[in-house]
């Protein structure tokens, strides 16, 4: 069952968050709290979107798609740029995670949208596999910049 988040599901929602970036090898960095969730998801001025995946027998939450709408100059229409996918590793190959994208390509679809992109770890070779058994191709011409922390402060300091 994938639906739309509410309110309720951001304890769960920020613990799959905090579980995709432990397997990622980078829980570290994971610093959102559940206040700035529920912010950024429902707060006056939504800047991000979710959609949970609970299993049918259950109604437990066992994954989560976080997005956000990005825009392309070239092609005049917004996309959505699909910032986390994670499925607990006790739920994968139920079909969870492609239901997720399924929908996610539903709503580009409806709305006009033309793209639906994201990033993918180098070493992260099952869901590459699975992203490209699904037709999404790499676009390995591209490499992505990040400015965080001091060197964001540097250059948008006041100094």
């Amino acid at each position: 069952m994938i639906r739309p988040a509410t309110p309720a599901d951001i304890p769960a929602l920020h613990a799959l968050i905090r579980e995709l970036a432990e397997y990622e090898k980078a829980l570290e960095e994971a610093k959102a709290t559940e206040e700035q969730l529920h912010e950024a998801l429902f707060g006056d001025s939504p800047a991000a979107y979710a959609h949970i995946a609970a299993d049918d027998a259950t109604g437990e939450t066992v994954g989560c798609a976080v997005w956000f709408l990005n825009f392309s100059t070239w092609r005049g229409v917004h996309g959505i740029y699909l910032e986390d996918l994670y499925v607990r590793p006790t739920a994968r190959g139920a079909g969870h995670g492609k239901a997720l994208l399924t929908e996610l390509a539903r709503i580009c679809v409806e709305r006009g949208y033309q793209r639906l992109e994201w990033s993918v770890l180098n070493w992260n070779t099952p869901s590459i596999a699975f992203y490209d058994s699904l037709g999404a191709r790499p676009q390995n011409e591209w490499t992505v910049y990040r400015l965080t922390d001091e060197s964001l402060t540097k250059l948008g300091g006041t100094d």
